[in-house]
Parts: C-alpha cells; structure tokens; sequence
C-alpha cells in the first residue's frame, strides 16, 4: 500500500522511528536487504556502531533521544 506502513513498520512507528525512515527500510527489506536494529545502554549502541564500522554496510541511522536512568 503506497504511503502506509506494515506491521512491521507501524511497530517502528510506535517505538518513535520517524514515518520516512521506516518507509526507506521496508523498501530495503523487500529489495533483499537486511535491518539491524541494536536497542540498550549508551555504551551499547556504541559497541555496536564500533562492530558495523568494520563492516561493509550502505549507512546507519542512530534514531531516539539519549535517556538518563
């Protein structure tokens, strides 16, 4: 459906993943490609960003507000 999101999307959505990014990774999904999603501390995502860095990757998006516990 054209300017709607799936289930999958909509879970993106309600998580606070901007509309038109989700948009741009379900037409990565459905072109073969792969989403990774990494969810946790500050320290974390930031191993995370240091793992995909060595990696042949298209392009991470950091998305959220840091959240002081």
């Amino acid at each position: 459906m054209v300017g709607s999101v799936s289930a999958l999307g909509a879970g993106l959505v309600s998580i606070g993943i901007p509309k038109d990014s989700v948009l741009k990774y379900e037409v990565a999904l459905k072109t073969d490609r792969y989403l990774l999603i990494v969810h946790g501390t500050e320290d974390a995502v930031d191993n995370a960003k240091n793992i995909i860095a060595g990696t042949e990757h298209s392009s991470f998006t950091v998305h959220g507000e840091k959240v002081f516990a």
